[in-house]
């Protein structure tokens, strides 16, 4: 109750979020430093930890600048367990300005997420909703995508799931044509997940990734087939794609337009899915000549739960066949990369 207490002001409520310092008597006297301030707004040694680990010079900010973000997460309904994720997700948000035309973005985001439990789930996972207009223009990236067909709700679902596209998205000729080319329609159940994601990226990164499944021997209609039907397609790296294509066609032997009616093709991971699974039915192939399991049989495997994969291929055989072909999976999928440990990873940074 004293924290609620000394952070409750008249000047700090939704209708005059405009002004956000606290009035609370001899606040000098009262917070000597922002842990301090911190640890009476709610915040306990172990939000302290996580706070300063991913914020350090948050130690020696000014407490009246950190008063008046608290406030406003108190004015917001958020309390001390947002406010690490908060700072997780943007560690210089008590060096932000959002006081300019603080209430009008206020107004607005409430429209927009219509609930309040939305707009705080909005929040925690992007604080960058409560910066300053400028670059973070949140009206007109809402108002593109509502042009596009996007409905409100899909939007709003959007944010939730890719909170940076707000101050990613930007659409050009080209883009367009490559909506056009998806043929969807605005009622089609990927067709937000589509715009977004071209919205978000680079036109150079969806180029690139067209032709690397174009080296593969898909046509451009089969290609965008692909991205109307699994969106996320877009989100894999070009080094991905080659390397599951590469292990589908040379190990599982299969044709490479499987992956247009099996699309999570593409994002099992090679050495942890792929490569043991496929590897143990080749050897139990091998110990079983009638066993014929490299076409439907293994495809649907892959997309099993691996306590289910090891029920059916594994432990349904006797105990010394059961021991040794899980001793097999085990030792395959232990294996790592050749100079995975020692590959330079170069960042290319967002979107995908």
């Amino acid at each position: 109750m004293n924290a609620l207490r000394v952070f409750t002001s008249a000047t700090c409520s939704t209708i005059g979020l405009t002004q956000t310092k606290v009035e609370v008597e001899d606040s000098r006297n009262k917070w000597s430093d922002a842990t301090e301030l911190l640890s009476k707004w709610g915040c306990n040694d172990d939000d302290l930890v996580r706070i300063f680990l991913r914020c350090p010079s948050l130690r020696n900010a000014d407490p009246a600048q950190v008063q008046s973000k608290l406030c406003l997460l108190t004015d917001l309904g958020l309390c001390a367990s947002e406010l690490v994720r908060i700072v997780n997700c943007r560690p210089r948000f008590f060096r932000s300005q959002i006081n300019r035309c603080l209430e009008e973005r206020i107004t607005h985001l409430t429209s927009l997420f219509e609930t309040k439990e939305v707009l705080q789930k909005a929040i925690v996972r992007n604080p960058s909703l409560l910066l300053s207009e400028g670059r973070y223009n949140i009206k007109a990236t809402v108002e593109i995508y509502e042009k596009l067909g996007v409905k409100k709700g899909d939007l709003v679902q959007m944010l939730l799931l890719r909170p940076m596209f707000i101050s990613r998205t930007s659409f050009d000729a080209e883009k367009l044509e490559y909506l056009s080319k998806i043929g969807l329609t605005k009622d089609s159940k990927m067709y937000k997940y589509v715009v977004t994601l071209i919205g978000i990226s680079r036109v150079e990164t969806i180029r690139d990734k067209l032709a690397n499944f174009a080296r593969f021997g898909f046509s451009e209609d089969e290609i965008f087939g692909l991205v109307g039907r699994s969106p996320n397609v877009l989100t894999l790296s070009t080094d991905k794609v080659q390397r599951n294509m590469t292990f589908i066609l040379g190990t599982m032997k299969l044709d490479p337009k499987v992956v247009l009616k099996q699309p999570y093709l593409l994002y099992a991971n090679v050495d942890t899915v792929l490569k043991p699974r496929v590897l143990l039915v080749l050897k139990m192939q091998d110990m079983d000549s009638k066993l014929q399991m490299m076409g439907t049989t293994m495809v649907r495997s892959l997309r099993m739960p691996e306590q289910r994969f090891l029920r059916l291929f594994v432990k349904c055989h006797q105990e010394d066949v059961a021991n040794e072909l899980m001793e097999f999976y085990k030792r395959t999928k232990e294996v790592k990369r050749l100079g995975e440990s020692s590959k330079k990873y170069s960042k290319r940074g967002f979107p995908f």
